[in-house]
């Protein structure tokens, strides 16, 4: 037996809430919290430093095609795979994995990695259980990104024995009852407030919903068909690639935009050989003409030179 894709996601959108607050997920996600024995945790699902999952998922982003922040976060993977817990407190690593949240190519990146590290094991662990419903499969997902299934999986073997003597509904309650209790008196206090996963599973075995159909409500926000279907915000800016800062550089700045700014200020009387190269003399004009205007003399041409110069 298997579960559709819809499923899938609806078990998958469960862990999600519990990680970050949203059924898609936050895929720019960096999380420290003192105490917390994974170090940073990042992304869709909240892998850890500490487990070393995090230096395989920037691996496999900066290996990837059109990766935009790869030749940034490959400085890192050294520290990373050293387990390096500095990085805790590295804010400009920790600005960047922020900012990679926001690659098309990081949310692909993490739907396959989180599918390889953690559903694919979940399904292997269920299926070897007998366990097939879809909140059975959100269950032990839970338990692969949140730790210590093996654990937890046999203590309540040892308890209340396998799932076909007692059937996968009441086993897998057993199992979440079992980590609930496990979770509430742990020393870690961190781990202890973690008890609201087991509480959001139970509710959704009161309300017999072991399908996971749609709509339900987890810690407050609703699953629906809507929510499952979003993409992932896509935060980059429309503004015209072409319009680029133009300054005195070497080799100088050459082209139209370059041009245009020549016949801006011929237009209004400067006397220039329009050749559309930014060179040093056309860098003293800009700077009288900027001086003209009330602006700020610095001879770049960036949006409010570009404005006040007709561009």
């Amino acid at each position: 037996m298997s579960i559709t894709e819809l499923q899938k996601k609806a078990a998958q959108a469960v862990v999600n809430i519990f990680e970050t607050g949203a059924a898609i997920g936050d895929y720019g996600k960096v999380t420290l919290l003192p105490g917390d024995t994974g170090h940073l945790t990042y992304g869709r699902a909240q892998t850890t430093l500490a487990s070393g999952n995090l230096h395989l998922l920037i691996k496999r982003y900066v290996q990837a095609t059109g990766a935009a922040f790869a030749r940034h976060l490959e400085n890192y993977l050294p520290q990373l795979d050293d387990l390096d817990v500095s990085l805790d407190f590295d804010a400009k690593f920790k600005d960047l994995l922020h900012s990679a949240g926001d690659d098309p190519v990081m949310h692909t990146v993490q739907d396959r990695f989180f599918d390889d590290a953690y559903w694919g094991p979940s399904q292997s662990a269920a299926g070897t259980l007998g366990l097939f419903l879809p909140l059975s499969l959100a269950v032990i997902y839970d338990s692969h990104i949140h730790g210590s299934w093996r654990f937890i999986k046999d203590r309540t073997l040892d308890r209340q024995g396998i799932p076909e003597d007692m059937g996968e509904k009441a086993w897998i309650k057993a199992y979440v009852t079992q980590r609930r209790d496990w979770l509430a008196g742990h020393s870690n206090r961190l781990l202890q407030r973690t008890v609201y996963r087991m509480d959001t599973l139970l509710a959704l075995m009161e309300a017999d919903n072991w399908a996971l159909e749609l709509p339900f409500v987890a810690r407050g926000v609703r699953v629906d068909a809507e929510a499952l279907s979003a993409e992932a915000p896509v935060r980059v800016t429309a503004e015209d690639a072409g319009l680029r800062t133009l300054k005195l550089t070497s080799p100088p700045m050459s082209g139209a935009d370059v041009k245009a700014l020549e016949q801006a200020l011929v237009a209004v009387g400067y006397a220039i050989n329009v050749d559309g190269i930014f060179d040093e003399s056309l860098k003293r004009l800009v700077v009288e003409r900027q001086r003209e205007l009330g602006l700020d003399a610095d001879g770049m041409v960036g949006p409010i030179t570009r404005a006040a110069f007709g561009l």
